[in-house]
């Protein structure tokens, strides 16, 4: 996709793309209205552009998707010229009722590599990008007075990245220790093929396992026997294997838990079972449990 230009802006010949990622973007209704408020805060929204991509209500599961688009926007992309909107909010800091709808503050990150990102700073969404987080900001009145904050509090800010007019928001400066670290063994993903990406970088069975080792692996309590092996297709079909995949640092990406899949092309009912196929109920931002691998 190329940016347009945008006429009114003499400060800048691009207006920003936004990429909105969201535990609302597979909804009909949700991810309109708020690209609609969103192009209504807009200096001159000709031109514009917006990317959806749906999260499940997992902060594991946006961190994930973020560290990835983040990436390989850095690697491929434009990302002086991005903003990422991310909103996932489960309140999981609490277990009784909120005043307000109240939920974590809004916080803006620039990464060193020129990416800008706003969202609510909620449980792990930014844990897995805060290496690359060269300043951070909280912006006040973000957190509260609406359940659909998307459509009725963020879209100004939004906008004003989006313009390149930051200096024009009262921005308080933030120090990273807000973010947590993000430590286990997760379920980042799982793909449209039913690829289990994980969290586990390759790095880590360095030392503990070889190629051809069988590992125990354990997801909402189901345990199953994966081959540990180059890539997805270094086993036999249908046979359940640990590898590394295609998400992560490309020089030490994160592990995948899958089967190579015929996908009911062939009779064997086997030879049709892919990663999730294995496991009962399987959920983004479920922890894993490895034998052997702390």
């Amino acid at each position: 996709m190329s940016l347009e230009l945008a006429s009114n802006h003499s400060y800048n010949a691009y207006m920003k793309k936004l990429t909105l990622i969201a535990d609302y973007g597979n909804d009909p209704l949700s991810p309109v209205e708020a690209w609609t408020a969103i192009q209504g805060n807009l200096k001159d929204y000709h031109g514009a552009q917006i990317t959806v991509v749906n999260s499940y209500p997992s902060t594991i599961h946006t961190a994930f998707l973020l560290n990835q688009l983040v990436q390989t926007e850095e690697r491929y992309g434009i990302p002086h010229e991005t903003v990422f909107f991310i909103n996932t909010d489960p309140r999981i800091e609490s277990t009784e009722a909120v005043e307000h709808a109240e939920g974590a503050k809004g916080l803006i990150a620039k990464l060193a590599g020129g990416i800008t990102i706003i969202g609510p700073n909620a449980g792990y969404c930014f844990s897995l990008i805060k290496s690359k987080i060269e300043k951070a900001y909280f912006y006040d009145g973000l957190e509260k007075g609406s359940q659909f904050r998307s459509r009725d509090l963020y879209p100004r800010v939004v906008a004003h990245l989006m313009d390149n007019m930051e200096e024009e928001l009262d921005l308080q400066e933030s120090s990273l220790d807000v973010i947590p670290e993000l430590r286990g063994m997760f379920v980042g993903h799982i793909d449209n093929y039913g690829n289990i990406k994980t969290t586990i970088k390759h790095s880590d069975f360095k030392g503990k396992f070889e190629y051809g080792d069988t590992v125990n692996i354990t997801i909402n309590n189901g345990n199953q026997k994966a081959t540990y092996v180059a890539n997805l297709f270094g086993g036999n079909v249908g046979e359940l294997v640990i590898y590394p995949g295609s998400s992560g640092d490309p020089s030490d990406s994160y592990l995948e838990i899958s089967a190579w899949s015929h996908f009911g092309d062939t009779k064997d009912d086997k030879a049709s079972r892919t990663g999730k196929d294995f496991f009962s109920n399987l959920l983004p931002g479920m922890p894993i449990s490895i034998e052997g691998l702390r």
